[in-house]
């Protein structure tokens, strides 16, 4: 007797959740569909890709494995929830997208991939086509206005698709299946010029400007940028007049790998990250010189591939191999991102200004990150990550953070997501205080969002704190919102708590230049015990008197003349940082030290780095933020592991031994070793206090947090001290160390009170 075995057949819902609009999804379970030979259809939906799938139960559990497996390149699957269902499907279909109260991520902007860089020369409709993507790259965030992704809601309706496209996004086996930017040169955006929109004539003229020395604006992806010959010294001196920008260094676009290792050492996660779909802009240890003015003798440079079309096709015909690409705002303005405003304030001053016909509905910078203890650190968050959210375990529904005051970016909660801005800026600027508030009211539309707390700064003169009590009054139905004021030192350590989901209490180290502490004093050298919830503040180092508040900042001077003080230090002028400082200055600060004139208290390790790269005479006026300890760290001689002393007292870290032994070896030793000790002295002065903790609580996790810890030899030294010491080390690794990721640090704190 025969038996005949059937096989299984069943029908399945699949929730999909995470990144998984925008970058090719419902193509590739399209065609994966196909592979096993399932019925049913996909579509997106405000809350991820719903998949139904009718057919053989041992290929459906395939399909979900492979799912996760074989997932496009910028997705990311967070969770895959399956349920059994009845219904039955005779064929695979992409459907319409649905919408819900819900809400899915949005896909960062993809760098353009190798496929369309060979389609660039090979599909005669997009020969030299400057917008050229796919669903496996391209514009997405920059270009979304309303979700779900789809081509309707983003600034590409305004192109409507040839035949030719048409077929392609209708064909499955296409890589243009359901791209929403498809487009090409018969029917997509274009470049112009003076009214002109001959690309390749306008290519061969900006490629003659730049080699000649000249100084071209370009509209890019997230706004418009300054391009000049990155060797040329008179053309990056200009571009530097053009942005009114001092001494701040610029970032180098280079034509290919090869060209960053010429001038750049490159380790292998350096060149990975370089590589990567984000392609953002790696910190490199430099190698060989361009002009002068890219970094004014800083060893380091700011180093990126190209990721747009466009890139590839003005390096192919460039002589230069590496250019100076930089936002075109003016230093300290918001990103220029509108065609009249870039049209106004751009054109007359550039030697060439090219724009194009695609709007810019999320304008945002490059990303900026630098590789330390093997690991990414962000310097700057925006395009390629934003806006990536970054999973929490524990619900933020509802919880608003409205940032830092300098480098601000916000952030928002939804479900167990926080969703962070792209880099807003410093909000003291006007322009950059609208775009934020712009910003604000697009996120709010974009994810459906309703505040149903704020969080914010403690600090009363914040403009962001201003604006959660601003957003207070405005609750729709007459009620106030709740509003969590937050400790800015604790929302540094918050962060990077929230972002490697740990609850529990933990030795917090929060360096940075600024932030207001509980006794209305100016905190910056901190070490806390805290969780999510609560902190004590454990030990911190001495107050110094800060003549003139932000004018300190400024002028690192001030803050050394206020050290020798608390030195007794007499000599003022023996010491040949002073020299470019006029007596009557001097005096008057002096006197504003004594009297207690204008003098805030502060903690900050950013203020005391700042005076040891005065007296070291490396910067007495900082023409950018943190130009002071930049260079007194470029100069650190690595071989040397001898330290300065200090003095621990009861819970306060005294730096007058540390001052006046620098002052002893200014004459007799290199300025490189004095540099090294006195970092050695920083990381000393951090095991120390740390066992000290540890001895008091028994915690050993130790977070590293604050703008303070973007130096790189202080980071790589502590965690390897630390590590050496049996401590648990964690490091802010999906956001910045610096105040831009202070948000997720308030969100998480702020959760509490949900």
């Amino acid at each position: 007797m025969k038996f005949k075995f059937t096989k299984i057949k069943k029908s399945v819902l699949i929730s999909i959740e995470g990144l998984v609009q925008g970058v090719g999804f419902r193509p590739f379970v399209y065609r994966l569909a196909n592979k096993y030979n399932l019925n049913g259809n996909v579509a997106n939906r405000t809350d991820g890709v719903i998949v139904n799938l009718y057919g053989e139960e041992k290929l459906i559990e395939s399909f979900k494995n492979d799912i996760v497996k074989f997932a496009p390149p910028a997705a990311f699957v967070k969770n895959i929830i399956s349920e059994n269902t009845k219904s039955v499907f005779v064929d695979f279909k992409i459907l319409s997208s649905e919408l819900n109260e819900q809400i899915t991520e949005i896909s960062p902007d993809i760098a353009v991939c190798d496929d369309c860089l060979h389609d660039l020369k090979s599909q005669n409709h997009r020969i030299n086509y400057p917008f050229i993507n796919c669903t496996n790259c391209g514009p997405r965030f920059s270009i979304v206005n309303k979700i779900p992704y789809d081509r309707i809601n983003t600034s590409m309706a305004d192109f409507k698709m040839c035949k030719t496209c048409h077929e392609e996004y209708h064909t499955v086996l296409d890589r243009r299946f359901h791209a929403q930017p498809v487009a090409c040169n018969n029917c997509g955006p274009t470049y112009i010029m003076n009214g002109k929109s001959d690309f390749e004539k306008i290519l061969d003229e900006l490629v003659v400007k730049i080699d000649s020395g000249e100084v071209v604006s370009v509209k890019g992806l997230g706004g418009y940028n300054i391009i000049c010959d990155a060797k040329n010294n008179d053309a990056v001196l200009r571009a530097r007049e053009i942005k009114g920008r001092d001494g701040k260094p610029f970032a180098v676009m280079f034509r290919n790998l090869n060209a960053v290792e010429k001038y750049c050492k490159l380790d292998s996660k350096e060149k990975e990250i370089l590589k990567s779909w984000q392609k953002p802009i790696v910190i490199l240890e430099q190698k060989l010189n361009l002009a002068s003015s890219i970094n004014y003798k800083l060893n380091s440079i700011g180093a990126m591939l190209p990721y747009l079309p466009f890139h590839y096709l003005m390096f192919e015909k460039l002589k230069t191999d590496a250019v100076v690409y930089t936002s075109a705002n003016i230093s300290g303005s918001p990103i220029i991102a509108d065609n009249n405003l870039a049209n106004n304030t751009l054109k007359n001053k550039v030697d060439l200004f090219v724009t194009h016909n695609r709007k810019i509905e999320n304008p945002l910078d490059d990303s900026v990150v630098k590789i330390a203890s093997n690991d990414i650190q962000f310097i700057r968050r925006a395009r390629g990550f934003v806006p990536k959210p970054v999973y929490l375990n524990r619900s933020v529904e509802g919880v608003f953070a409205t940032g830092a005051e300098l480098k601000n970016s916000f952030c928002i909660g939804k479900n167990s997501s926080a969703i962070l801005s792209q880099y807003i800026g410093d909000l003291k600027d006007f322009e950059t205080y609208s775009f934020y508030q712009k910003a604000i009211e697009r996120y709010f539309e974009l994810f459906k969002f309703k505040p149903k707390l704020i969080a914010c700064d403690m600090h009363p003169e914040y403009l962001s704190t201003g604006f959660a009590e601003k957003l207070n009054q405005s609750d729709i139905n007459g009620n106030k919102i709740t509003i969590v004021k937050v400790q800015h030192h604790h929302a540094h350590i918050a962060s990077c708590l929230a972002e490697n989901q740990i609850n529990e209490k933990v030795i917090g180290i929060s360096f940075d230049g600024t932030g207001y502490g509980t006794d209305g004093n100016i905190w910056g050298g901190e070490f806390l015990v805290c969780d999510t919830k609560t902190f004590d503040r454990y030990a911190h180092f001495d107050y110094v008197k800060m003549p003139g508040g932000d004018l300190a900042v400024n002028e690192p001077w001030r803050m050394l003349l206020s050290y020798l003080d608390k030195n007794s230090f007499q000599d003022i002028r023996s010491l040949k940082c002073f020299d470019s400082v006029q007596n009557e200055e001097i005096e008057l600060v002096y006197n504003m030290i004594q009297k207690g004139i204008n003098v805030p208290l502060t903690s900050s390790a950013g203020r005391l780095f700042d005076t040891v790269s005065c007296l070291l005479n490396l910067c007495s006026k900082q023409t950018f933020d943190a130009e002071a300890p930049m260079r007194l760290e470029s100069i650190i001689d690595k071989s040397e592991n001898d330290f300065y002393p200090y003095i621990y007292n009861n819970g306060i870290i005294n730096f007058t031994e540390t001052i006046q032994a620098i002052i002893n070896d200014l004459n007799t030793i290199d300025i490189s070793i004095i540099s090294a000790k006195f970092h050695n002295a920083i990381v000393n002065i951090i095991l120390d206090v740390s066992k000290r903790i540890q001895k008091d609580t028994a915690i050993n996790r130790v977070i590293l947090s604050g703008g303070t810890f973007q130096n790189k030899y202080l980071l790589e030294k502590s965690i390897n001290i630390l590590t050496k010491n049996n401590f648990e080390i964690y490091t802010n690794r999906l956001v910045p160390p610096n105040d831009g990721g202070i948000a997720l640090g308030q969100l998480v704190i702020a959760s509490n009170y949900l």
